[in-house]
C-alpha cells in the first residue's frame, strides 16, 4: 500500500515508517522540521520506497497532492503542551493540520488514523481513564491546556467527517512514548532530559514535587496499536487509549534513569510551576486499554526498565547532542 505519514521526522513518525518500509509498503513521508531534523529518516531517505517532502501540514495543496493515491493517512504532526512555547502555534498547527488531513481525504476516503493525547482526559481524577471518561479541562487563561484542547477539536472534527462524508477515521489516545528517535529536550518529555542530566552528571530539573504520575510506553508498543488500528475494520469510527498500564512518579522515574545512566547519588533539582507563569499539572494519568486489547489486539510488551535501557544506549550514542562525561 501506499501510506501517507506526517509528522514523519518525528519520533513516532520516523518509527512508523521504520516499520511500514519493513513490511513492504510504500511511504510518503511529510514534516516541516520544526521540531526535528532528517536525523531519525537519514537511514531511509535513499530508500527506494519511501519518499519524503518537507512541508508543512496546514498546506491543503501539499497534503492533497500527497495524499494522492494513499490507501491511508497517518497524522502524527502536532504541537505539544506549550510549557516554554506559545498556545496559539499549539492552537492552529493542530487544529488546521487535521482539517488540512481530513480535507485532502475527502476525494478518495482512504483510512486516516488520527494522533490525539492522554492530555485530553486533563484533570478528571478517575483512575485509569478509558475512552468514555469524561473530559475534564482547567480554565482556559491556563496555556498549558491548549494542547488538550485542540486534540479535542481534532477528534471532533474527525468523527464529524466521518459521520458527514464517510471518511473511516480513527483516533489513538497515546500516553507517555519514549525511545529512540524521541526528542531529547522537554519536547520529548520528562524522561529525555532526565537521560541527558544522568549522561552528563547534571542535575536532573522536576517540575513541581515530581509526586505526579505518569505511565510510560515503549516506542515498539505505541508503533505495533499504530499498524493494528491502521488495517482492522473494527477501529473505524473508534478512539483507542495506546499506553502501558504501569503507573510511576516522576520523582521514581528521575532515579531510576540516573541509576541506569548516571553515577554517584542522583541529582535532583525541584522547579516550581510558577516559573512557567501560570501553569496546571495533572497528578495522575493511567490508561485502561480493555477497549485496543478487545477489539485490535493491542498489548504493551517491553517493560520500563527494558525500554529505557535501549533509550538510554541510543541516546548516549547522539555526540551531537549530548557529551557523556568519563
Amino acid at each position: 500500500m501506499k501510506i501517507l505519514v506526517t509528522g514523519a521526522a518525528g519520533f513516532i513518525g520516523s518509527n512508523l515508517c521504520a516499520a511500514l518500509l519493513s513490511q513492504g509498503h510504500t511511504v510518503c513521508g511529510i514534516d516541516n522540521l520544526s521540531q526535528s531534523g532528517l536525523r531519525n529518516l537519514k537511514p531511509y531517505l535513499a530508500h527506494s520506497q519511501f519518499n519524503f517532502v518537507e512541508e508543512d501540514v496546514r498546506s491543503f495543496e501539499a497534503m492533497k497532492k500527497m495524499s494522492q493515491g494513499a490507501s491511508v493517512l497517518v497524522h502524527l504532526a502536532a504541537f505539544k503542551i506549550p510549557r516554554y512555547g506559545n498556545s496559539l502555534d499549539t492552537l492552529t498547527i493542530n487544529v488546521q493540520g487535521t482539517e488540512s488531513v481530513l480535507q485532502a481525504a475527502l476525494s478518495d476516503k482512504p483510512r486516516v488514523v488520527l494522533a490525539s493525547t492522554s492530555d485530553v482526559y486533563g484533570k478528571n481524577p478517575n483512575i485509569p481513564f478509558s475512552e468514555s471518561s469524561d473530559l475534564y479541562l482547567g480554565e482556559s487563561n491556563v496555556r498549558r491546556w491548549a494542547y488538550a484542547i485542540s486534540k479535542v477539536m481534532d477528534e471532533h472534527y474527525g468523527l464529524a467527517y466521518h459521520q458527514e462524508f464517510g471518511i473511516p477515521v480513527s483516533i489513538l489516545r497515546f500516553f507517555g512514548g519514549y525511545g529512540p528517535g524521541q526528542n531529547t529536550t522537554w519536547w520529548g518529555g520528562p524522561q529525555s532530559v532526565f537521560i541527558n542530566a544522568a549522561l552528563l552528571n547534571q542535575p536532573m530539573e522536576i517540575h513541581g514535587d515530581g509526586l505526579q504520575t505518569r505511565s510510560f510506553t515503549y516506542i515498539d508498543d505505541n508503533v505495533d496499536g499504530i499498524i493494528r488500528a491502521m488495517f482492522s475494520d473494527k477501529a473505524v469510527g473508534e478512539i483507542f487509549n495506546l499506553g502501558n498500564t504501569k503507573e510511576i512518579t516522576i520523582r521514581d522515574l528521575a532515579q531510576l534513569v540516573w541509576k541506569l545512566a548516571g553515577k554517584g547519588e542522583p541529582k535532583l533539582k525541584f522547579i516550581s510551576y510558577q516559573s512557567f507563569g501560570k501553569y496546571e499539572d495533572v497528578r495522575r494519568r493511567v490508561p485502561d486499554i480493555q477497549k485496543a486489547r478487545e477489539l485490535l489486539g493491542f498489548d504493551p510488551k517491553v517493560d520500563l526498565v527494558e525500554g529505557l535501557k535501549k533509550t538510554i544506549e541510543w541516546q548516549s550514542s547522539l555526540t551531537d547532542s549530548v557529551e557523556v562525561t568519563p
